[in-house]
């Protein structure tokens, strides 16, 4: 961009923000519409619009200030803040929203001014026989457009440097208009005002507050200048804040005005009931005209550089419409074709004529709009974007709330509306995102908050954790280490159905040799294709170590996920593979002395197991193993894999020991405690002349996954011959609890 061109684009200070804010906000609905509203809700129903509009546009406007001081605010206005934030996916959708707003707004303020010619019409028609052309005087359809094509041709030829200028006018005649306002005599006795009555058969508050919303909306006239301002850093939060606030001001000061000074009957039914006060009468029409003009200036001003910006991002389905689109005069970029689409839109809706009909578009519009706004504000806050550094700081309470009242006042407006509002925001997203592959931006903040969140989360329950002496119920917090997941999915698959629901799971993939550039693309790769191929609530993640041993060493000093520590580690191997089983015994002491509870997972590829089954062996040695056991049977079972599997327990016990075994576990039965049916539960006695595996291969050969305990010492001196001599099973979980746990 040549550097005259560059400095030819900022050219305006604060005071333009804050004219082209003020002109809005005390623009046709104060002069027309406002009286309407004092008689259908009354002085305090009138208050209460005014909190509740302002509610929504003072966190907006705040919001906006925040966005603007963080980074450079190019043309575009809230197209461009909100596009820099979620993503040009969902910014472009809010913008074609927000540009349809602006420009149906210049049909609104133009119908307006129609209303404000009608007396200078009548009066003509009075005082001059103008024969058969009288009746256009008084036509509000045939003065809107007429006054659209009037004003269309300065803006068109001349641009934004005019429209400014127009406003330093305009804003002086408003402020006139208001003074003569207030000097007005008062038409009733001080004992005939009465703050709390409203009209018979008034409108309902909702439907009063979706025509006079457009008033507060003088927020994005200001912002809508960003790509015109020297500094928008300074000039945006200044220039709205300040016009915020005195607009509000000013609104409540008229309310009390117009309740003390007539008839509820003559508010409600006269629009230029604030003639019949003023000092001077036609000082209203004069600045109704002015405010409505003022108003459709900073809308045609502001509109077609939404226009401008959404085309240089390149969002239309033509790169030749969007060139257009974007492209601006030579001298100092005005957005000569946006402004032409913006007249056609205006014409069209000054045309249909109904200022009512128009003001509910409007209203919606902008909601979605300053709704979108605060919640990026929100959102921002607990994001924790070293980038965004913002030199004005709202609070991300006000941004909430801002956010919260836009979508809730949606619906109170216009329930109809306001489906059709999100049916095509949805749609505007949908098209967009087909052309766009832009979905960074608006995934990486909700990311951040969620980062956010969840160390918070984790850091409380750490401490939560160290201060509670223990938990009284035990819950698997499972890490499982396999160096075969693109293999088999043994010990992946018990790992997700442990944390499905009662339980928390990481998963570890182990790659053998020393941490360099290959093995690190490697593990990226292999966790890639794991997150992608195995999509559960298990965390993924790969490990890079010399050798199995060091691997357990670092596995077992993690932490969970939830911040709690982790209490069972699941070990895997394949009984066509047991070489690989040699590293796991090998390294059961480390594993034992650090206190966690173990489980080893043995696949057998040569089975297919219909997870009709699971069987759980307990024996006279399980007095430890007994419960987790059972706990685990019960926990895996909750996942939708199993839906449709029962457990079996079987209990093999020497005779000397059977009767008192047998009446505890049917007490846990019994009582509840147990997910078993009665029937599910036998009681073996175990004959010394066949082995226990002998008989477990028999009664389990097939069931879908087999529970076996062990004992840790035995681990010491049989080792692999302990996990041997199953042959007729399918897939075993070998379980080896460090103590016994509380089934109750």
């Amino acid at each position: 961009m040549p550097r005259r061109l560059k400095e030819s684009l900022g050219q305006f200070g604060t005071t333009p923000v804050f004219m082209a804010s003020i002109s809005t906000i005390l623009g046709a609905i104060l002069f027309l519409r406002f009286g309407y509203a004092v008689g259908n809700v009354g002085f305090f129903g009138a208050i209460a619009i005014i909190i509740l509009g302002h509610a929504v546009t003072i966190p907006t406007a705040l919001a906006v200030a925040e966005i603007a001081t963080n980074r450079k605010v190019e043309g575009g206005g809230d197209y461009y803040v909100i596009s820099r934030s979620f993503g040009l996916n969902i910014g472009a959708a809010i913008g074609i929203a927000l540009f349809l707003s602006q420009a149906i707004s210049v049909s609104f303020y133009i119908i307006a001014f129609a209303e404000s010619f009608i007396p200078f019409g009548q009066y003509i028609n009075e005082t001059y026989n103008l024969g058969s052309f009288s009746h256009y005087l008084e036509d509000r359809k045939a003065i809107g457009l007429v006054s659209m094509s009037l004003l269309s041709i300065p803006i068109l030829s001349k641009g934004a440097d005019l429209g400014v200028k127009a406003l330093y006018v305009v804003a002086s005649i408003i402020f006139v208009s208001l003074i003569l306002f207030f000097f007005g005599e008062s038409q009733i006795s001080w004992d005939n005002v009465d703050f709390f009555s409203k009209v018979e058969n008034a409108d309902n508050f909702f439907y009063v507050f979706t025509i006079i919303f457009p008033a507060f909306t003088g927020i994005s006239a200001g912002l809508g200048l960003s790509g015109d301002l020297k500094e928008p850093r300074v000039s945006i939060p200044r220039g709205t804040i300040i016009a915020t606030i005195l607009g509000a001001i000013i609104y409540v000061l008229v309310a009390f005005k117009l309740t003390i000074s007539t008839d509820l009957e003559n508010l409600a039914n006269n629009q230029l009931v604030m003639s019949d006060i003023a000092l001077w009468r036609p000082i209203i029409p004069i600045g109704l005209a002015c405010a409505a003009i003022s108003s459709a200036l900073g809308s045609i001003i502001v509109a077609p550089r939404t226009l401008q910006a959404l085309g240089k991002d390149k969002i239309f389905p033509s790169l030749k419409l969007d060139y257009w689109l974007a492209k601006g005069k030579k001298k100092n970029n005005e957005p000569l074709n946006g402004t032409l689409v913006t007249c056609v839109i205006a014409f069209f809706f000054i045309y249909i004529g109904d200022i009512n009909f128009v003001a509910r578009i409007i209203s919606m519009f902008f909601m979605v709009t300053y709704g979108a706004i605060c919640l990026i504000s929100f959102l921002e806050h607990f994001s924790g974007d070293p980038s965004y550094r913002p030199v004005f700081k709202s609070r991300w309470y006000i941004s909430l709330l801002g956010a919260t009242l836009s979508i809730w006042l949606m619906f109170k407006m216009d329930t109809l509306f306001a489906f059709l509002s999100i049916i095509i925001m949805i749609s505007f997203y949908y098209f967009i995102s087909k052309k766009s592959s832009d979905k960074r931006e608006f995934v990486n903040l909700f990311k951040d908050v969620l980062e956010q969140l969840g160390r918070q989360i984790q850091i409380f329950l750490q401490r939560k954790n160290e201060s509670s002496i223990s938990n009284v119920h035990w819950r698997p917090f499972v890490v499982s280490i396999s160096d075969a997941s693109l293999k088999r999915n043994g010990a992946f698959d018990i790992t997700r159905w442990i944390a499905h629901k009662y339980g928390f799971g990481t998963y570890i993939h182990f790659i053998k040799g020393y941490l360099s550039k290959q093995t690190f693309e490697e593990s990226k790769e292999i966790k890639h294709k794991l997150i992608e191929n195995k999509k559960t609530n298990v965390y993924v993640d790969t490990l890079i170590s010399p050798s199995y041993t060091s691997a357990l060493a670092q596995v077992v000093q993690l932490s969970s996920i939830t911040g709690t520590e982790n209490n069972l580690i699941l070990l895997e191997y394949c009984e066509s593979n047991k070489e690989s089983f040699e590293d796991v015994i090998s390294n059961f002491n480390l594993l034992h002395t650090t206190g966690y509870d173990v489980a080893i997972m043995r696949s057998n590829d040569n089975k297919v197991d219909k997870k009709e089954e699971i069987h759980i062996w307990i024996s006279s040695r399980d007095y430890e193993n007994s419960n987790m056991m059972i706990l685990l049977g019960y926990i895996i079972l909750g996942h939708p894999d199993w839906k449709n599997a029962q457990i079996k327990v079987f209990s093999i016990y020497p005779k000397d020991k059977f009767e008192e075994y047998k009446n505890q576990m049917f007490d846990y039965i019994e009582s509840g405690r147990l997910p078993i049916s009665p029937r599910n539960m036998k009681m073996l006695l175990h004959d010394e002349d066949i082995s226990i595996k002998e008989i477990i291969n028999q009664r389990s050969s097939k069931s879908d996954l087999t529970i076996i305990g062990f004992r840790g010492e035995l681990v010491k001196k049989q080792k692999l011959d302990i996990f041997e001599g199953y042959d007729n099973l399918g897939n075993i979980l070998f379980v080896n609890s460090i103590n016994k746990k509380d089934i109750e």
